[in-house]
């Protein structure tokens, strides 16, 4: 598909939909389930899964997900949305003249998890290891190491970190080893 860059033993489901995977990345043993939606400028890092029916909108401004960051059960990621203000007329058949669009990054660190049927709105940086619960809508940064939950997501507690000892010996056992153009397996 012309990937900018392929992981080994990547995973992307038949029935999984990428638009312009000219601009994207998928690190080693990473995951796309069934009816996925990728589009844009996405970066994903190792050992990353996308769960059935995410989208991720990634525009110019793009999406990074980093090593071991996942998504749920029907997440939505926009690095682009219309503003819903009531300034603009909203949708694409409007001209670009009439309508005001927010366009920022969006970054997830290592060991982010998305809950099921959240969403994640433009500009939001997710910190190391930050938790989401699901159905939650994040329309703000998260600091590293936390759990938050609700609409708008609100900081709930700590999150542990017993898995970064199990991340150092897994990467021992399973080096990186990501090579522009290697192999894909659709499933």
């Amino acid at each position: 598909m012309n990937f900018r860059a392929l992981g080994r033993q990547v995973q992307i489901s038949r029935m999984a939909r990428l638009y312009s995977p000219e601009y994207m990345s998928i690190g080693d043993f990473s995951i796309v389930d069934d009816f996925c939606i990728l589009s844009g400028n996405v970066e994903i890092g190792r050992n990353v899964h996308l769960a059935h029916g995410c989208r991720v909108i990634a525009g110019r401004e793009g999406v990074k997900m980093d090593d071991f960051s996942g998504l749920a059960f029907g997440v939505t990621v926009f690095a682009q949305s219309d503003d819903y203000g009531g300034e603009a007329l909203t949708n694409p058949t409007i001209p670009m003249a009439y309508r005001k669009i927010r366009r920022a990054r969006v970054e997830m660190g290592r060991h982010v998890i998305v809950g099921a049927g959240s969403v994640v709105f433009p500009g939001v940086v997710m910190g190391e290891g930050s938790s989401v619960g699901a159905c939650s809508m994040v329309t703000k940064s998260t600091e590293p190491w936390f759990v938050y939950l609700g609409a708008p997501a609100k900081k709930l507690k700590s999150r542990k970190r017993d898995m970064l000892a199990l991340e150092v010996a897994y990467l021992a056992e399973y080096p990186s080893q990501t090579q522009p153009g290697n192999d894909a397996v659709e499933i």
